[in-house]
């Protein structure tokens, strides 16, 4: 390398003399010949300086590769690279911290964000556990209650017939006074009717320090804590035979309107602490933690200064603050591989076993929307019922309600409950109003990347929601849509294609396991075709699931 560039360097500069003697020779006795030879000596000068100053930063990259040096992924250059140069400039408490920095994805900004105050006021007086919530759970779990039954706060309801291990618990105390039924008599949920003043099962002492895994999991098991964890790939409930590779909580959600954790945490920091003490020794892998890096303050203490786990940031675009797309930046999911997942309030509930020696089932709970007089946080517990939560608070009544945000959540009614991982209630308009030609006229309230609409072009503007999908389903086309914001190494539409073919190698070679329904909920929402994305991906995990 060094002798070819050496031949290199010397032919250019023995042109460059040679022109500049002919040079002078051509102009002999005229000023405009001097100024030609120096002009050139001076371009020799400098391309032979360009030259050692690229072979030296070569062979300077290169040997940072051989020894290793480069594995950190600092930048041994001479120069800063494009990336350096371009990158957002991120604030002072990100130097020197593990970071991601992701470009696709897209965020969605809504009207309606909750207030940072809880009402302590607002209160639902019925609860409920739905079967249905749980992936792979049998439809029709054997009853451990009666309607009338009277329950305290973690006595358990019903449990998993192919799993007996499996119990589900009660939120609250009260009376069970219902349990609906669905389709071909699944149990749809289980319903009790909250005390004023909540009773809670006395649960055995138990020493975490000390205690071996096995243990440990058959004292959660008993608590009726087990259900808290889920499972990828499928996002299943955590099998309770066998430890996980490793286990992720992301601190932050990047969802439209959803609940700000670092205000949700506030108080219950020793219970979020203890919670991943139990989950470091449910694992002989690493609890990781995403955290935000996108603001220009720090995280609350309690995420930053977590003690026993593995911390990284994440700077980007929605859907960045799914726990899916930082596994598959920290290290994805292959087939064979099992690792567990919690949200933040899911820990605190299990890190409050050992803490308050009972379980407590509270949440904070965001109720947004803009069709809400007054959108605000409320403190209630798991399950709650919706119309207990939004009363009195809608601005009309033609609305939607959804547990959980507006691209993965479900609809419900104000007699209906909050789905088991829910801490967000949104309440939409409901859009069954057909416009005059539709998508052609300019609209400043319709959030768009595409753009045809005026929005698009305003990054930083809130909209208004409403459901009205713009269209009707239609063919699967090639936009690149999907790849545009889903931030994964992933194709999604050669992925969707071979679920709805039911082809099972590209299946699993294009990446199923890595991804559940919130991860490509965007995906949905850009989705041309006006294809269930969801729905898709769901058919496809259930089918690789029954395989398995």
């Amino acid at each position: 390398m060094k002798n070819s560039t050496s031949k290199a360097i010397f032919t250019i500069v023995s042109m460059l003399i040679a022109s500049a003697a002919w040079a002078q020779g051509a102009n002999s006795g005229s000023g405009s010949g001097n100024i030609l030879i120096y002009s050139l000596i001076s371009v020799a000068v400098l391309v032979f300086f360009y030259i050692v100053i690229q072979v030296s930063d070569s062979l300077l990259v290169i040997e940072s590769k051989q020894s290793g040096a480069a594995a950190s992924g600092a930048n041994f250059s001479l120069f800063p690279s494009w990336k350096e140069l371009f990158a957002p400039r991120l604030p002072d408490f990100l130097h020197n911290k593990p970071m991601t920095i992701l470009k696709r994805g897209h965020d969605i900004l809504l009207e309606g964000e909750a207030a940072r105050v809880v009402d302590e006021q607002v209160s639902a007086n019925a609860y409920a556990v739905q079967p249905v919530n749980f992936v792979g759970v049998s439809p029709i779990p054997k009853m451990l209650v009666d309607v009338g039954a009277e329950v305290k706060a973690g006595d358990p309801l019903f449990q998993d017939k192919a799993r007996p291990e499996i119990v589900w618990v009660s939120p609250v105390s009260g009376e069970v006074i219902a349990v609906n039924r669905g389709e071909k008599r699944a149990i749809t949920s289980v319903v009790v009717l909250a005390d004023k003043e909540i009773k809670y099962r006395e649960l055995p002492a138990f020493q975490l320090e000390g205690c071996t895994r096995e243990d440990l999991v058959t004292f959660l098991l008993e608590t009726g804590a087990w259900p808290l964890i889920r499972q990828r790939p499928f996002d299943v409930l955590a099998d309770t035979d066998e430890a996980p590779r490793d286990i992720f909580i992301s601190t932050f959600d990047t969802a439209p309107l959803a609940p700000d954790l670092n205000f949700v945490i506030e108080g219950r920091e020793e219970a979020f602490q203890k919670g991943l003490d139990v989950l470091g020794k449910l694992t002989a892998g690493k609890v990781h933690l995403g955290l935000d890096g996108r603001g220009k303050q720090a995280p609350h203490k309690a995420f930053a200064e977590a003690k026993g786990v593995e911390v990284r940031y994440f700077h980007g675009k929605h859907p960045i603050g799914n726990v899916g797309v930082q596994i598959h930046h920290i290290k994805p999911v292959a087939a064979g591989d099992k690792v567990w997942t919690l949200g933040v309030q899911e820990v605190i509930t299990l890190g409050r076993l050992f803490t308050e020696g009972r379980y407590n089932a509270e949440r904070i709970v965001a109720v947004t929307g803009a069709e809400l007089k007054e959108p605000k946080y409320v403190r209630t517990y798991l399950g709650a019922k919706v119309g207990g939560l939004i009363g009195g608070n809608l601005s009309h009544d033609h609305v939607r309600l959804i547990s959980g945000d507006v691209l993965s959540g479900r609809q419900k009614t104000a007699d209906d409950f909050l789905d088991y991982y829910d801490d967000q209630v949104t309440v939409v308009e409901e859009g069954d109003e057909y416009k005059v030609f539709g998508w052609l006229l300019p609209s400043f309230n319709t959030p768009s990347i595409s753009k045809t609409f005026p929005s698009a072009f305003f990054p930083k503007m809130k909209f208004r929601a409403e459901t009205n999908t713009h269209g009707e389903p239609r063919a699967f086309v090639v936009t690149g849509s999907y790849e545009q914001v889903l931030p994964m190494d992933i194709h999604p539409q050669d992925l969707f294609k071979s679920i709805l073919v039911g082809d099972f190698e590209k299946m699993e070679g294009l990446g199923i396991y890595e991804l559940i329904e919130e991860d490509v909920a965007l995906c949905e929402f850009v989705c041309v075709s006006k294809q269930p994305i969801q729905q898709i991906l769901r058919k496809g995990l259930d089918t690789m699931r029954e395989q398995s």
